[in-house]
């Protein structure tokens, strides 16, 4: 996805900066049950220089914690070398976004007045606290996907990231992505060892997935004939109640990719919230889940993908975006607040500039 602007400003080096703890209600107390999130932004329209709200809302849905597995059987269909060895996990209890974050969800946030965007002059006046918003696009950000209770896709790591930060200060809750261990037990739904959270058979998949089989829809979307993202909510949910974990865009989760990971702790009986905390580094997060793209294969409940800096190599700027990924409209996301955070979550900020590379 290509900016708008060309080259930002040198001082946008400070939109990744450290944030405050969240203010307000802390997840340890909110009640262990479903909830729903309302959120209201304002934005000044360009022409008229009027005032107006944005309002959007989304669901949260109660996981209570547990062990799980993390990783695939060795004889499991389509398995990768990456899913294993296998380790044992237990995280604690978190809410998880019931579906990925929508377009009308993320607006408030790309949109939001209240903070600068990226590219904006005003970035060499920023303070420590300051939450940079996304530069625009002079293109369809859908890419003729649809928009519409469709899942956002095209971001980078960062610009998720930076969304869950932005919603911290919103709500005064303590949102972030889930961590690779959090998001394989909500997909498996306390199922255990198969490979999709209903069992091994891939062939019940169309009733809970938009993957590659089922995602083309031509009396919709004719100018996408290899399929195309669908409105989040509408195939069946998981145990836990979580639509879309597997199929429509993959789902970036909070961790740096280490090779050494799983091996590192299979060694361990049980493992209490692993997580690879993310660096500076832009690339090397694991994203879960699969997409409308995918086949069935790659959409089980243990595959893995890492980003690299192919991901960027449709965006002709130097230095190149730190927000949108060009053409990748096969990447989104989902929220996660825990009730109790590992202290090296505590206030976690994106670390990632713009720079050369």
């Amino acid at each position: 996805m290509l900016p708008r602007v060309t080259l930002f400003a040198a001082a946008i080096a400070t939109a990744a900066v450290a944030l405050p703890p969240a203010a307000g209600q802390p997840a340890g107390k909110l009640e262990p049950k479903n909830f729903t999130e309302k959120v209201v932004a304002y934005k000044i329209d360009e022409n008229s220089k009027q005032k107006f709200d944005m309002k959007a809302q989304f669901d949260m849905v109660y996981v209570p914690g547990g062990e799980v597995t993390v990783g695939s059987p060795d004889g499991e269909a389509g398995r990768d070398k990456n899913e294993g060895p296998r380790y044992k996990a237990k995280v604690g209890n978190f809410w998880m976004g019931k579906c990925e974050v929508t377009w009308d969800e993320f607006d408030l946030f790309w949109f939001d007045n209240s903070y600068l965007v990226a590219n904006d002059d005003r970035a060499k006046d920023f303070k420590a606290d300051a939450i940079t918003r996304p530069t625009n696009t002079f293109v369809d950000e859908t890419y003729e996907h649809g928009r519409d209770g469709h899942p956002i896709m095209c971001l980078t790591h960062h610009a998720a990231w930076m969304y869950c930060h932005w919603l911290r200060k919103k709500t005064g809750k303590n949102y972030r992505l889930p961590t690779e261990a959090e998001w394989e037990y909500a997909a498996r739904g306390g199922k255990g060892d198969a490979a999709y959270s209903f069992g091994n058979d891939p062939a019940e998949l169309p009733e809970h997935a938009w993957f590659k089989d089922n995602s083309p829809d031509p009396d919709n979307f004719p100018n996408k004939p290899k399929g195309c993202t669908h409105k989040v909510g509408t195939r069946k949910a998981n145990p836990f109640g979580l639509h879309d974990l597997y199929g429509n865009v993959s789902e970036w989760t909070l961790d740096q990719y280490d090779p050494k990971a799983y091996e590192r702790r299979a060694a361990i009986s049980l493992n209490l919230n692993p997580v690879v905390v993310p660096t500076a580094d832009k690339w090397s997060h694991v994203v879960r889940g699969g997409s409308w793209a995918d086949k069935a294969d790659r959409c089980r409940s243990a595959a893995r993908r890492m980003s690299d800096r192919s991901w960027m190599k449709w965006d002709p700027q130097e230095p190149q975006s730190i927000w949108w990924l060009t053409r990748m409209d096969v990447v989104g996301f989902r929220v996660v607040i825990a009730e109790t955070d590992p202290p090296e979550l505590r206030d976690l900020a994106p670390k990632v500039i713009k720079k050369s590379e």
